[in-house]
Order: C-alpha cells, then sequence, then structure tokens
C-alpha cells in the first residue's frame, strides 16, 4: 500500500491532468492513476489506415445499447485521453448556457457563467488558445453561405494549435481525429502533465485501470483509496473522478451497490443518468473545384434559428474525407470526390433525459449498457434536422452538392452527463464545488458533471471546471 498522497486522481484526460496541475503546482502530493501508456511518437497516430481504418488506437470495449444488441464505443485509453485525439477546438459555453432551457430539456447549472469565468481564462492561456486565419477555399463557402439569405454567421473559431502547425503538412492536415507526434496540439498530457514529471510530489502511474474503491472502514461514505486491476492498493486524503462520462459512474456505481449506500445515498439514483453527446452529423459539400486548404478548421457558423446547434468544418483533407462515403463507392472514386469535397461536423445540444443512462451491469449482464435514444429529446430532433436541411439549402443554392452523415451511438467524443453537478441530490450528482452528495471525499472533474453539453464542444469547459475544483480543494485545505 502507498499512502503518501493527499489525492488520487483517476484518469488523464481533461479534467484529470488540468486538476493534477493545479494540485501538484500548489504543493499537494498527487498520484494520477492512467488506465493506458502513453501513445507512440513515431508518426502512426497520424496514419490513416492504422487510425482510421484499423482503429488501432481505440478501446474496442463492447457494450449494449438499449435493445442488448452490441455497440462499441470510440473511446480511447492513453495518457491524456481523448483530448490526443480531439479537434482543438476550444469553446467557452456562452452565460445561458448555464441557465435551465425547459423547452429544450436543459439543466441548469449550479453556478453561473462569472464562476468559471476566471477559469476559462486561465485555461485559454494556459493551453495557448489562439485563431487562424480563414483559407482560401473555406473563405469562399463562408462568403457564399452569407450572401444567400440563410442566416449564417460566421465566427472565428478558437483552436489549440501551435502556430508554427502550418508549416508541418502531416501534422495540419491530420490534427482533426489523430494524435499529434511533435506536441503542435495543445493536448492534456503535452500541456498539463508533461509539466508536472520533475515535481517530486507528483506521482503518474500508467496501465493503471482502477477497478474499485476502498471503503473506510465502518464508513463507507469515505473512500481511502482505490485497488487497480492488478490487485495494488492506492490510498489517499481525497480521491478525484476523471475516468470519463462513460466509466465514472460505472465505478461508483458498483460501490454504491458494493457498500449498500446504493440504498440510502441521496444522489445513488442520478449516477449514471442524463448521458449526453450531442446529436452529430458529418456532412460534406462537393464541388467540381478541388479543395486545397490544410487546417480547414477555422471558423464556426452559427444561426439565430437553430440557437442550440453549431457548424465547423472537419480539420482533415481528402485522405480522411474519403473515408466518410458509402462503402459500396470505390475507393478510386471516393479518393477523386474527397479531393473536392469540404468536411463539415454539426452538432445540436441534446438535452437531459433521465432514461439515458450509463449502467455498469444492466439486468446481471457482465458488459456495460449505453442506454440512449435521442427519441427522448424531440426538441433537439427536431432542431438538428432543421440544421442539416437549412445547411444542406444553403450549400446546394452555393453551388455544393450536400451529403450528410448522421454520426451513430457509438460516436462518444463528446460524451458528458452521467454524474451531473447541482444543488439538489434527488436530481443531481455532485454538488457546485465537485463532490459527490452525501460522500466525504469523492470528487469529480470530468465531462460527467455537464448538466449541459452546449451547442459547441464541451473540451474547455471541462478544464476550466477541473481548474476550479482543484482550486477550492486547494483554498480549502489551506484554511
Amino acid at each position: 500500500m502507498n499512502n503518501n498522497h493527499d489525492y488520487i486522481i483517476v484518469g488523464s484526460g481533461a479534467g484529470g491532468s488540468a486538476a493534477a496541475y493545479h494540485l501538484a503546482q500548489a504543493g499537494k502530493r498527487v498520484l494520477l492513476l492512467e488506465k493506458g501508456e502513453s501513445l507512440p511518437i513515431d508518426g502512426s497516430t497520424l496514419d490513416v489506415d492504422k487510425v482510421v481504418h484499423q482503429g488501432l488506437f481505440k478501446s474496442h470495449e463492447p457494450w449494449s445499447d438499449k435493445d442488448g444488441n452490441t455497440v462499441t464505443p470510440e473511446e480511447y485509453f492513453n495518457l491524456g485521453g481523448k483530448t490526443k485525439w480531439y479537434g482543438a477546438a476550444l469553446l467557452r459555453f456562452s452565460p445561458d448556457e448555464f441557465e435551465a432551457d425547459e423547452k429544450h430539456q436543459c439543466r441548469a447549472w449550479p453556478i453561473a457563467y462569472r464562476d468559471l469565468e476566471p477559469y476559462y481564462a486561465q485555461a485559454e492561456k494556459l493551453l495557448g488558445v489562439r485563431q487562424f486565419e480563414i483559407e482560401p477555399d473555406l473563405r469562399r463557402i463562408a462568403d457564399r453561405l452569407r450572401r444567400n439569405g440563410g442566416g449564417w454567421q460566421v465566427e472565428p473559431l478558437p483552436l489549440g494549435l501551435a502556430p508554427e502547425i502550418t508549416d508541418c503538412p502531416e501534422e495540419a492536415g491530420h490534427y482533426d481525429g489523430f494524435a499529434s507526434s511533435r506536441g503542435l496540439k495543445a493536448d492534456a498530457q503535452h500541456v498539463f502533465l508533461d509539466q508536472l514529471r520533475s515535481l517530486p510530489n507528483f506521482e503518474l502511474v500508467t496501465s493503471a485501470a482502477v477497478e474499485r474503491f476502498i471503503p473506510a472502514e465502518s464508513a463507507p461514505r469515505r473512500i481511502d483509496g482505490v485497488v487497480d486491476q492488478k490487485g495494488r492498493h492506492f490510498l489517499a486524503g481525497k480521491v478525484l473522478l476523471a475516468a470519463g462520462a462513460l466509466h465514472s459512474p460505472r465505478l461508483l456505481q458498483d460501490y454504491l451497490a458494493a457498500t449498500g449506500l446504493s440504498k440510502n445515498l441521496p444522489c445513488s439514483r442520478m449516477v449514471g443518468r442524463n448521458y449526453k453527446h450531442h446529436l452529430l452529423t458529418a456532412l460534406l459539400a462537393v464541388t467540381f473545384s478541388p479543395q486545397t486548404d490544410l487546417l480547414r478548421k477555422t471558423i464556426l457558423l452559427l444561426n439565430d434559428k437553430l440557437p442550440h446547434s453549431s457548424v465547423q468544418p472537419l480539420g482533415f483533407g481528402s485522405d480522411v474525407i474519403s473515408t466518410l462515403f458509402p462503402g459500396f463507392i470505390p475507393g478510386w472514386m471516393a479518393r477523386q470526390v474527397g479531393s473536392r469535397a469540404y468536411g463539415f461536423f454539426l452538432q445540436t445540444e441534446d438535452g437531459s433525459d433521465e432514461s439515458n443512462r450509463v449502467l455498469a451491469r444492466a439486468n446481471g449482464a457482465q458488459r456495460p449498457q449505453l442506454d440512449y435514444d435521442p427519441a427522448r429529446l424531440p426538441a433537439a430532433v427536431k432542431e438538428h434536422r432543421s440544421l442539416v436541411r437549412v445547411l444542406s439549402r444553403s450549400l446546394l443554392s452555393a453551388g455544393f452538392l450536400p451529403l450528410a452523415k448522421p454520426i451513430p451511438l457509438a460516436g462518444t467524443a463528446h460524451a458528458c452527463g452521467t454524474m451531473i453537478t447541482g444543488n439538489d441530490p434527488a436530481i443531481s450528482v455532485v454538488d457546485a464545488n465537485g463532490k459527490v452528495h452525501g460522500m466525504e471525499n469523492l470528487y469529480v472533474v470530468d465531462g460527467s458533471i455537464l448538466p449541459r453539453s452546449s451547442r459547441e464542444n464541451p473540451s474547455l469547459s471541462i478544464y476550466a471546471w477541473a481548474l476550479r475544483v482543484a482550486d477550492k480543494l486547494e483554498k480549502n485545505a489551506n484554511q
């Protein structure tokens, strides 16, 4: 057993790494446990065949959907978590997205935008968030969309990319859905964890899949530490969950069942509920002219008629775009058409429904279940259909052939909810400071706490939340 830590953090994605960074820099003794290993830096994480066709770096963990069918979520178990693979879009939620929207089935945060704003600013500075100049092909598309009367507004897209990425075409054309081998993307490992390696009060253990919590003797509302799948025991004063929206609730569900707390902990019924992952569609705009932009993903498209939705370009070129065409299209044809296509990523906030949930073990089954049905969220479905239709018409009138491909249940890049924050333990899991309702020393710092998914990417809000929770833990410990 190792009892030399103030904090154990489970998971090294956005939330876990940001919390570890703040606490370790403040002199706290921090142990970070990561299920996976470091990714290779030999260029294989930029290889389309290995990443896209073979899915070499994905977890391949089988789940069941609501009907019992097998589904394999597109999850990654590696140091830095999904931040190694994300498209580097780092946007703040808007102030109104901290409030409830009953018509869209959106829950309110227990805090306001102003409470998170300082941590947004801190995260942006640490991550080196910047804007890039819009490239020629995309500028022509955006100008046509603005002129055709569809109500489209164009905003610059803040990105966590190094400015010199444009000098490296291989990286610049493969950052959205690929992991940088040169540190040109602001992922959690590169920005936060690599800065801590020389600190004597910080310890990182990879290949440490946490299997269960250790309850304090005769006091299960307090957790003494964790046990990993190798049987190793790690002890600490506080535990921070950061395993992600699909995995953190499963650890807590198992613990509550094993200790009997599932019967009397006020928030136990809510653990795993209110799963969200945006309603998502990839849309290709095909034209006769070759599209030669490099970064591509430099703007955000918004429309006042679609207040819960946004559109951003896909940050990759023809070699990846060609993989989005239906399988019956010959490869040579897909590559030819792909070189004349621009990709767009359409997303709509999907709201919350308690029946959309993650279950560690459904009906005694050994595999976890992802019970999600967008039909439970009719307002979101209606708006997303309108989003696809309106953008398709706008592109068509601008001279492009639109081809849409919905992202299925397995597309969990924006997974959030399942342990949402709120003041009432009857309808939430963690309080406004990240502590699980009714537990003495268990906190959550990943995307599972998000009561809303916003119309934009959640990464920056996860970073900001984790920095805020860590800051409050440090200040309370020093009082």
